[in-house]
């Protein structure tokens, strides 16, 4: 019969060897990536363009070999419509570091790939199909 005092059994050790923060694991559903994604994509583009559907993103995450350590890497596609004209690369490049910094802060993983995707441009108001010449 084994005697349990003040949580330590006979042989004087903790019933729990392992820390608490190293228990169990957590897995994160590549849908939820995939929602955190594409919430950053909308805050890094601002103010979306009249008629433009919200951007959404698809995401895979696979385990990455690193230290040994074994870390889950989030490859990200985002697909977005912006409006026109304006410095297309400059804002594919601020999505992508806020999609990168937000993945990593919320979730933990990292993202060494954002694939940004414009699917349309959505002119400006006034420069409609009514103020073009032929």
């Amino acid at each position: 019969m084994t005697s349990v005092s003040g949580g330590a059994t006979e042989s004087g050790r903790a019933p729990f060897a392992v820390p608490p923060g190293e228990r169990g694991a957590t897995r994160i559903a590549d849908r939820v990536v995939a929602k955190i994604a594409s919430q950053a994509a909308r805050e890094a583009v601002g103010g979306l363009p009249e008629g433009a559907a919200r951007p959404y993103a698809d995401v895979v995450v696979r385990p990455q070999a690193g230290d040994g350590t074994p870390v889950d890497a989030a490859r990200v596609r985002v697909h977005l419509e912006l409006d026109y004209p304006c410095d297309i690369g400059s804002r594919c490049r601020a999505v992508r570091r806020h999609v990168v910094e937000r993945v990593g802060a919320l979730v933990g993983m990292e993202v060494p790939e954002v694939a940004v995707h414009v699917e349309r441009l959505h002119p400006a108001r006034g420069q409609g199909a009514a103020g073009r010449t032929r």
